[in-house]
């Protein structure tokens, strides 16, 4: 008779306990393929897989912890091993549970059914002794089944030691390895097993789970604190049935949603919105207060930051798509108050929030104070909040484009918030640049940003792009081998902050012009190619055994009517172009490579 569920609950009455308590994880583990929840496609594959008779020799079960690996290894060898109540049955995707396989196998002590820990026995030599067992045939079972968890902590010499077995097992032997690392198990492994992959189990289906649980175990739970157990498990079954358990040590028979909360150190979700709603408003004194409430309140700082992060990518979502806010199981307080705040909040400002949320959960964890942590986080939030984006500071520099002025200005120092949307108006079509706002020419554009400092932009453009095409707003360029994805990107900011205007820059597959280093190099070798020509090089070169023409450079020569000393007659130059040398006076000019010599 199968025992009812109130069996292993203690009994506080008597001294001792009639029977030792099982935790739940244990109790309700699922030892049929019915019981699996979430993982429709392994079941469905595995069904028809046993009835047909096409069974694999070695399986692959990977996912995330406690999503049911090893529950579906075992579910394999009695699936493959029950004879039936009757004694006469075969392979089927249903076992009975009453046979004595069944029962072995369920109760971990079948001589047939090894299970194998990777993690403590990870050597060849423990490979080996699995081996060297594998060519007998079973003693009771009718297949013989090696279950090896956590199969990416053997060693490499094991992995190998196990490949030749692995490909041509004999016929009354199956393999069931589980791992959550599949990256570490070697593809000669992957390539000779049949891999599924569970899945994480959605928070719907885990809470419909442990309702069911809850309801066997005659403990009352409040719907929305079944919603929280669901979210912290984060898809694991067995995390969530852990949680349930505590949660009933903690409750007690009547659970509700401040006892969880307590219990995982979560903010209360009004009050999480309160805290986003202040620090959006740039109210600090306001988030402080309500940070303090859940500080008070047991709430840890790094849950309260995640929390935030959480709802931040909700409202952002209903701000994109806004039917997400009618996705069923979030409550109605929720929804109406998310909808409300999607409506005030720009995309650029959720991202920016995004952002310095992001960056500030890995500073809650490490700092030495993580409530102090936070507060610092909420302050500079809240203060951030009050700047405008990028963009908008940009349209509403002296030089951008012209915009209506804010109906009722509020003063940057002053500690009241700004509203969530700005004055300026954001789906305005950009404005090209006008001629002659801005560099004329894209040497003007590379000559600018070696001005500005940017010598990293500057090196890319000299010798990693080919211009296409020029003109005032809008650079078409062809990018070579070693020029980086957001070069495009990085040029037009560069150019809308120092114009004032928006710069459209496009990657093209057309050759264009060469490099601006090549241009270069090709003008020098021109230049040494027409001095090296000349009759008075030519008779140095021949006067001076290996030397060498070492520089070639431009002059300046000056304007001749501001030129009121006379000209020398014996003027040395060429082209405008100067070869090193000295006329033995004190002053260096140039030869005149046009003379005769």
């Amino acid at each position: 008779m199968p025992e009812s569920p109130a069996d292993n609950r203690t009994d506080t009455s008597s001294a001792a306990p009639a029977t030792p308590y099982r935790v739940l994880a244990r109790k309700y583990r699922p030892d049929t393929f019915a019981g699996l929840i979430g993982q429709e496609a392994l079941v469905t594959t595995l069904t028809n897989a046993l009835r047909a008779g096409r069974v694999a020799h070695a399986f692959l079960l990977t996912g995330v912890r406690g999503v049911g690996k090893t529950t579906t290894a075992r579910i394999i060898a009695r699936a493959l091993n029950c004879i039936g109540p009757d004694g006469t049955g075969g392979p089927t995707p249903e076992p009975c549970g009453v046979c004595e396989n069944c029962r072995a196998i369920a109760e971990d002590r079948h001589v047939d059914v090894l299970e194998m820990d990777a993690a403590s026995r990870t050597g060849v030599d423990d490979i080996r002794e699995l081996i060297e067992g594998v060519r007998y045939r079973p003693t009771l079972a009718r297949t013989k089944v090696y279950i090896i968890d956590e199969v990416h902590m053997l060693s490499r010499n094991a992995f190998n030691a196990l490949l030749k077995t692995l490909e041509e097992p004999p016929e009354h032997v199956k393999f069931v390895f589980a791992t959550t690392e599949t990256r570490k198990v070697p593809v000669t492994v992957l390539s000779r097993c049949q891999r599924f992959d569970l899945r994480r189990v959605d928070q719907e289906t885990l809470a419909g789970h442990l309702r069911s649980i809850a309801e066997q175990e005659k403990v009352a739970i409040a719907e929305g604190t079944l919603g929280l157990i669901a979210r912290a498990a984060d898809g694991s079954v067995r995390d969530a049935l852990s949680l349930l358990d505590q949660a009933i040590a903690h409750g007690g028979e009547a659970i509700d949603e401040a006892h969880v909360r307590g219990m995982l150190g979560l903010a209360d979700r009004t009050a999480v919105f309160d805290l986003l709603d202040a620090a959006l408003r740039g109210d600090i004194r306001a988030a402080l207060d309500h940070q303090a409430e859940q500080h008070a309140a047991g709430a840890d700082p790094a849950l309260v930051v995640e929390d935030l992060l959480a709802l931040v990518h909700w409202l952002t979502r209903i701000t994109v798509v806004p039917e997400t806010a009618d996705e069923p199981g979030i409550p109605e307080a929720e929804r109406v108050r998310g909808r409300d705040m999607a409506t005030r909040l720009p995309v650029a400002e959720l991202s920016r929030a995004w952002q310095i949320l992001l960056k500030g959960l890995a500073e809650v964890r490490g700092a030495p104070d993580p409530h102090q942590a936070l507060e610092m986080l909420l302050i500079r939030f809240a203060y951030t909040a009050r700047l405008p984006t990028p963009a908008e500071a940009l349209k509403a520099s002296p030089g951008g484009p012209a915009k209506p002025a804010p109906a009722a200005p509020v003063p940057a120092a002053t500690p009241a918030a700004a509203p969530y949307a700005q004055s300026i108006q954001r789906d305005a079509p950009p404005a090209a640049a006008p001629s002659g706002a801005g560099p004329a020419s894209f040497q003007a554009v590379v000559d600018l940003a070696g001005e500005r400092g940017e010598l990293m932009l500057t090196g890319h453009l000299v010798n990693d792009v080919h211009l296409v095409r020029f003109e005032p707003g809008r650079i078409e360029l062809g990018a070579g081998a070693h020029a980086p994805a957001d070069l495009a990107r990085r040029l037009a900011r560069f150019l809308e902050a120092e114009t004032g205007h928006d710069w459209s820059v496009v990657l093209s597959e057309a050759l264009g012009a060469p490099t601006l280093r090549e241009q270069g190099e090709a003008a020098d070798a021109d230049r040494r190619a027409e001095a090296a020509r000349h009759p008075f090089v030519q008779a140095v070169m021949e006067t001076f055994p290996g030397a060498k023409l070492a520089e070639v450079r431009p002059i300046h020569v000056p304007d001749a009517s501001a030129d009121t000393e006379k000209e020398d007659p014996a003027d040395d130059s060429v082209n405008g172009d100067q070869v090193n040398g000295d006329r033995g006076d004190n002053h260096h000019r140039p030869p005149d490579f046009s003379d005769p010599i």
